[in-house]
């Protein structure tokens, strides 16, 4: 963390020699001062520049550094660099990407852009990119890269190291080495440093680890995610219906994916729709669109709430004070069941939570919504004594405690409902959630009332 904090120091220190540099054509000095950044600093460096200072720079970098700088540049940055390189320049960088950070870039550029990479790409790069563009969207063959070392289990541990050396800078991962048939079948793993520390003459296949985690290309890339969570992976092997090995996934492309799925999801509890890209850069008229239907849906939803007031204006007129608790009744019904949801669709997401743990769940959220309602009750009874009447205070006290379990258990039940109907949990926004159980609260509470007090 020091480190990132002094480089974003320097940077800001730096940005000025740098805009003179770039006005001068110091391309030489240029290159020599970025030698030594990280990457992403690099990234962050050329986004905080005015346009056509960003493509001088961008030109000014060694061609291999450059393309590892553009990946992690936002789509928009990438989009304009991609319009102001020439045909070569665009296609040397296409050729230094790694597979699948091209494969993202295609994903993401307009379709006008992406016919014209796939036109500057080389024919050995066109088929790779090709293949992984024809998996499914969201799936881990997108996702994985066709670079990676493998060995053979009769090979000596010498001949292997041998191998390795002579093509293992292609590969994007040394973690593990794969172990595959002459027909590249996968038949195990062995650790780079089992094979180091071994005596050289051993065999491949007295050291290989036959149990390997492994994954279909055409998965989910959250099922990957799972994988690399459960079993403390650094690379997944992607393997196909007849056991060949087909690429690899690394650690690096997961936590994108992780990163990218978690915020999806907080957007989606918050009734917002997915904002693919990032927020800062995302044009107004695009954030309006992803807001406004949900807006608009709860709108309609919290009318049905008035309704539910409205039909109950006789005991509202007849018990004025009643009115005094209705916000605290529903908030707490809205509260409860937001908690409730938003601790279920984390756990169907990470996978510490299946539906066939829904009863065992329903039983556990039950005790829990009971103990959090009588609690509350006790607390909006005292509070009802002091400021009512006895007879209100147990109408009150009781509404507490019903609207409280009915809204933990609404807040429970959407998400494992929208599981079993195959819609993404996340859905079960809480927004929504607060607003059914704020329908549902009016109307237990009023009924209450007008039962023991009308």
């Amino acid at each position: 963390m020091e480190h990132v904090h002094e480089t974003y120091h320097l940077k800001e220190l730096l940005l000025p020699d740098i805009v003179d540099m770039i006005e001068e054509r110091d391309w030489l000095g240029l290159r020599e001062a970025l030698a030594t950044w990280p990457p992403p600093e690099v990234a962050d460096l050329l986004t905080d520049l005015e346009k056509p200072q960003r493509v001088l720079l961008f030109r000014a970098l060694a061609k291999e550094p450059s393309a590892v700088v553009f990946s992690y540049l936002p789509a928009s940055a990438q989009d304009d660099l991609l319009a102001a390189l020439t045909d070569e320049e665009t296609r040397r960088l296409l050729d230094e990407l790694e597979p699948d950070d091209r494969t993202q870039l295609l994903e993401e550029m307009p379709e006008e852009i992406t016919r014209r990479l796939l036109a500057n790409m080389s024919p050995d790069d066109l088929r790779e990119a090709r293949m992984l563009l024809g998996y499914p969207e969201e799936s881990v063959g997108r996702l994985m890269t066709p670079d990676y070392t493998t060995i053979h289990p009769g090979w000596t541990v010498a001949r292997a190291l041998e191998h390795i050396r002579a093509t293992g800078e292609e590969s994007e991962s040394l973690h593990a080495v794969y172990v595959v048939s002459e027909t590249n079948r996968l038949l195990g793993r062995v650790l780079l440093r089992h094979l180091v520390t071994a005596d050289l003459s051993k065999r491949v296949d007295s050291l290989m680890s036959l149990n390997v985690v492994q994954i279909p290309p055409t998965a989910d890339r959250e099922q990957a995610v799972q994988l690399f969570d459960r079993y403390d992976l650094i690379v997944l092997p992607v393997v196909g219906v007849d056991g060949t090995l087909l690429g690899i996934v690394t650690v690096d492309d997961i936590l994108d994916v992780a990163r990218k799925e978690a915020t999806e999801d907080f957007q989606k509890l918050g009734s917002v729709g997915a904002i693919t890209g990032s927020l800062r850069e995302a044009p107004v008229n695009l954030l309006y669109r992803r807001r406004i239907g949900w807006l608009m849906t709860l709108v309609v939803v919290n009318i049905v709430s008035g309704a539910a007031i409205a039909h109950f204006e006789d005991t509202i007129a007849a018990v004025v004070a009643l009115v005094f608790f209705l916000p605290v009744l529903i908030g707490s019904a809205g509260n409860a069941g937001s908690q409730s949801a938003t601790l279920i669709i984390r756990g169907l997401a990470t996978g510490d939570v299946t539906m066939e743990d829904w009863w065992r769940m329903l039983m556990k959220e039950l005790g829990v919504a009971l103990l959090l309602g009588v609690t509350m009750a006790i607390g909006i009874w005292a509070i009802g004594i002091l400021r009512t009447s006895l007879a209100v205070a147990l109408v009150v006290g009781a509404s507490m405690m019903l609207v409280v379990l009915m809204g933990c258990l609404i807040g429970f039940a959407m998400p494992f409902i929208l599981n079993r109907l195959k819609f993404d949990p996340a859905a079960a926004s809480v927004p929504l959630i607060t607003s059914i159980c704020d329908i549902s609260g009016v109307i237990v509470y009023f009924s209450l009332a007008t039962h023991f007090l009308m």
